[in-house]
């Protein structure tokens, strides 16, 4: 999936690379998650490819990553892991959600992003 890049209030710049997937357990669900990076390659796109073949398939390494946010229920249920070598602050996090959430419900910026 194409990454995205966006800055916080704080000036951090990071790279969100999109991932969903599905499970059957009786019913669909359709999870979608977000790896978060330091974006250190400037917005590059070439950078974000070498990032997505491992992502959530074994521990990563990389020592800008921030871990995922996972949108159970869009606009109800996300969750935080911070399981990468850097973390996101409470207010960081907030913000990322309320980007993410703004570019999920909103397709005419989907072509940004292409």
């Amino acid at each position: 999936m194409v990454p995205l890049f966006f800055k916080l209030h704080n000036e951090l710049s990071l790279m969100i690379i999109p991932d969903t997937a599905v499970h059957l357990d009786g019913h669909t669900i359709i999870t979608h998650t977000y790896s978060v990076f330091k974006d250190t390659g400037s917005g590059n796109p070439f950078v974000a490819r070498s990032k997505e073949s491992t992502l959530h398939l074994e521990i990563i390494n990389d020592p800008s990553y921030y871990g995922y946010i996972t949108f159970e229920m869009p606009d109800k249920l996300f969750t935080y892991t911070a399981d990468g070598t850097l973390e996101l602050t409470r207010d960081e996090v907030e913000q990322t959600i309320e980007l993410l959430s703004h570019i999920r419900t909103n397709p005419a910026l989907w072509s940004n992003f292409k």
